[in-house]
């Protein structure tokens, strides 16, 4: 493979490639945080539904609660591929962001109506923070 200059913005870029453009070493840290979170929060309700219940409130409709955390988990393992490979595509970017947006529109609405609980407002922050993040560094 022919290397990358550092100002290049051609992707996706190999994973041994990496250690040598240091620009892509934030986005690989930051995919792979979002990776991280987005598996423990989208496993969580699936193996103990009481805790997660405890912190963010009841649910009527567990079978809903169980289809968002698959969903999420499964989101959350094509992020962490993605970090372990290295590739950084305009296809996993927006992934990342789109859900981000995603999850942050649901948890303001949700909340703002009453039908969930404030504390999803603490992750709808940590979704923003990902989505300026996702900006700042692909730009």
């Amino acid at each position: 493979m022919t290397p990358v200059p550092l100002h290049s913005t051609i992707f996706p870029i190999q994973a041994e490639m990496i250690s040598v453009y240091l620009p892509l070493a934030p986005l690989r840290l930051l995919l792979a945080f979002q990776a991280a979170y987005f598996l423990l929060t989208g496993i969580w309700p699936l193996v103990h539904i009481r805790s997660f219940m405890a912190v963010t409130g009841p649910k009527r409709d567990l079978w809903l609660v169980r289809t968002v955390g698959v969903l999420i988990t499964v989101v959350g393992a094509v992020l962490a591929a993605a970090a372990w490979n290295g590739n950084f595509s305009f296809e996993i970017f927006l992934l990342a962001v789109g859900c981000a947006a995603a999850l942050t529109a649901i948890d303001v609405i949700y909340v703002t109506n009453g039908t969930i609980s404030p504390i999803y407002l603490a992750d709808a922050a940590l979704e923003i923070l990902l989505i300026v993040l996702w900006v700042v560094l692909w730009v």
